[in-house]
């Protein structure tokens, strides 16, 4: 006879999501550049006599394989080369103030705090920010090679190789990328089109939060190559005309959902016929076979195609007719002073940095008072625990440390029974590749695959051997430990200032979107409207991600996340909602009137000051009415729904 565990025996649902690895496919060509950028300093080192040199340049080299995550070839360029030079500051930093005790305390303090507020700008930054403080926690936690200049160029010299290697096919492949991800985009789009209309509501809404990611994706790949190539490239007017002429389609897509009919299966069929036109290039004649629309909803997605058919075949583009459904990107000086402005005026930018800045303190004044071998890991265990745009704190300290035990497994393996000399380059030829192919797994696979290749550089150093994996260990803990205390216990209003308030905001852009959508008077502004839409659906993608993280951590944080999850889903189905009426109205159906819009936009006002002022779900009236028969009938009903998930039950 079967037994079920005890209920108390069952994992909680925060651990088993922290411990599940995500799905992910394994980036050949990035395992490829990890094994040579991190062997070669190797063997050249050893074959000049110079292993610490080496063991140098492939630390920098570890820090650009972390980096190489873009696509796009001018991608890769500010995703490794930026955050080059900052470490390269970061270390001659740290290299500066090495064994001038509390001057090292201080010095690392002030990195810290600049670390964690230049993180909020963005991704790049972020990384920047990230090998800014951990450079200069190497540099000021060993006794580099000098003079003071060598240990910045062996180490940005090895981030340099990655990207080298990361270019070398851009002659040949210039443009695929960008053109890869719209025809991406596109294919997501015909699987949300597929799913449409059935009754298999929870794959549609799947498919559509996979259209928007892709979506960002791709604007954020065409317009960071645009800011600087603005109406010069052909190929990048014509991308982006491309992505967004698929726009209207995506806004058909909730109104072919709501009528509650699937659609034909040559319209998802067309789409994809497009999706191979715009990855090959094709600019030729394009039959698209689709049924003959009979409704409002049929009419606006065959219209939508048909528009989308023209731009993916039109062989030239004007530039200046396209709009940036995102909005234009400024001149890259203009956007760094806007950028410098934001993070001294932030007060989320200070938060994080001063979270970030007591840690270090807290972990370099106590090394200082008690004697730690390898004090520097206690720093630089915090420093990726504690970034905080990188996710939930005390899951990234439970993850980092699950996966430093798991890597000192491997690593006790190498350091035991790998002799150093030659025998090392055999070592990393195995050890590097398996950090680009684990760390989409999640943070715990990417800690448990860094581990063995940062401590058989350490033993080529310091020459330890087997010495370092206890110190490694007790340096990991005790770094987790003020993390969580210093940097996430003594922070309890973190997931309310993450979450709340952006929910908040998003459900009072979803009224002002709600307006603008059926704004006739003085102007339309079809432009505005596709923006507002593109910025709403992009903020619901972030907040959900937050959710995600907020879901990992224990109770209360977890249980309180859980309780609000409902809503998110919920204002995603109002702008579905509000989108499908304004494409209805678009194509033949009777527009609503003034005082309705009004008082649902009033309504979503009320629930948006509900969810910033409450800790926790508080009651609201849900009893709403409006014509029998209006087009924003299913959008009420959302509403309604949004405001009943809002009251405790």
């Amino acid at each position: 006879m079967s037994r079920e565990f005890p209920t108390g025996l069952t994992p909680p649902d925060w651990l088993v999501r922290n411990l599940r690895p995500q799905p992910a496919p394994v980036h050949k060509a990035a395992v490829a550049r990890a094994a040579v950028a991190m062997t070669l300093p190797l063997v050249i080192g050893l074959a000049t006599g110079r292993p610490a040199y080496g063991a140098l340049a492939s630390m920098g080299a570890l820090s650009g394989v972390i980096g190489d995550t873009a696509d796009a070839y001018r991608m890769r360029i500010l995703n490794i080369a930026v955050p080059q030079l900052f470490g390269a500051v970061g270390v001659t930093l740290g290299t500066l103030v090495y064994g001038h005790g509390w001057y090292a305390v201080a010095a690392l303090t002030g990195v810290a705090l600049l670390s964690g507020m230049i993180s909020t700008i963005g991704a790049v930054a972020s990384v920047s920010g990230l090998l800014l403080l951990l450079n200069c926690v190497v540099g000021a936690g060993l006794p580099l090679p000098r003079p003071w200049w060598l240990a910045p160029a062996l180490m940005t010299g090895g981030g340099l190789l990655v990207l080298l290697l990361a270019l070398l096919a851009w002659p040949l492949r210039s443009g695929v990328p960008e053109r890869t991800a719209v025809a991406a985009t596109y294919r997501t789009v015909a699987a949300l089109l597929t799913v449409s209309g059935t009754d298999r509501t929870e794959e549609y809404e799947d498919a559509r939060r996979t259209v928007t990611q892709s979506l960002d994706q791709s604007y954020d790949l065409i317009l960071a190559r645009r800011a600087r190539h603005h109406g010069r490239s052909r190929e990048l007017t014509r991308l982006l005309a491309q992505l967004n002429a698929i726009t209207p389609v995506v806004e058909a897509a909730p109104a072919a959902h709501l009528a509650g009919r699937p659609l034909p299966p040559r319209i998802p069929e067309a789409v994809r016929h497009l999706a191979q036109a715009v990855e090959t290039g094709y600019t030729g004649p394009i039959a698209l076979d689709l049924p003959v629309p009979t409704t409002e909803t049929a009419r606006a997605v065959d219209h939508a195609l048909c528009h989308t058919a023209e731009v993916v075949t039109a062989p030239d583009v004007d530039p200046r007719g396209i709009d940036d459904r995102l909005g234009r990107p400024a001149a890259l000086g203009i956007r760094t002073a806007r950028a410098a402005r934001n993070v001294v005026l932030s007060a989320n930018s200070w938060r994080y940095g001063l979270r970030l800045a007591v840690c270090v303190g807290v972990a370099q004044a106590l090394v200082s008072l008690i004697p730690v071998p390898r004090s520097y890991w206690v720093a630089l265990t915090i420093t990726f625990v504690l970034k905080p745009d990188f996710g939930s704190v005390f899951s990234r300290a439970l993850l980092r440390a699950l996966g430093t035990v798991a890597g000192l497994v491997i690593a006790a393996v190498v350091l035991a029974d790998v002799p150093l000399g030659w025998w090392d380059v055999l070592a990393m030829l195995v050890l590097a590749p398996l950090i680009p192919a684990l760390t989409p797994r999640g943070y715990g696979y990417q800690t448990a695959a860094i581990t063995p290749v940062i401590l058989l550089l350490s033993d080529i150093l310091n020459h330890l051997g087997t010495a370092l994996l206890l110190p490694r260990l007790t340096d990991s803990l005790l770094g987790c430990a003020i993390a969580l205390t210093a940097g996430y216990l003594l922070w309890p209003e973190s997931w309310r200032t993450r979450v709340g308030d952006r929910l908040a905001d998003a459900v009072a852009d979803t009224a002002a979107y709600l307006e603008a959508a059926f704004v006739t008077e003085p102007t339309p502004d079809p432009a505005g409207r596709a923006r507002m839409r593109r910025r709403l659906y992009r903020d619901l993608s972030a907040i959900r991600t937050e959710f995600q993280r907020a879901l990992t951590e224990p109770p209360p944080t977890g249980r309180r996340a859980a309780a609000w999850w409902p809503l998110v889903v919920a204002v995603e189905r109002i702008v579905d909602a509000t989108t499908a009426a304004r494409v209805r109205v678009r194509h033949g159906a009777p527009p609503p009137s003034t005082a309705e819009i009004t008082q649902i936009a009033l309504q979503l006002r009320e629930l948006s000051e509900g969810v910033r002022n409450a800790e926790t779900l508080s009651p609201v009236r849900t009893d709403l009415t409006g014509p029998a028969g209006s087009v924003l009938e299913p959008l009420r009903q959302e509403v309604a729904a949004a405001r009943s998930i809002a009251s405790p039950h």
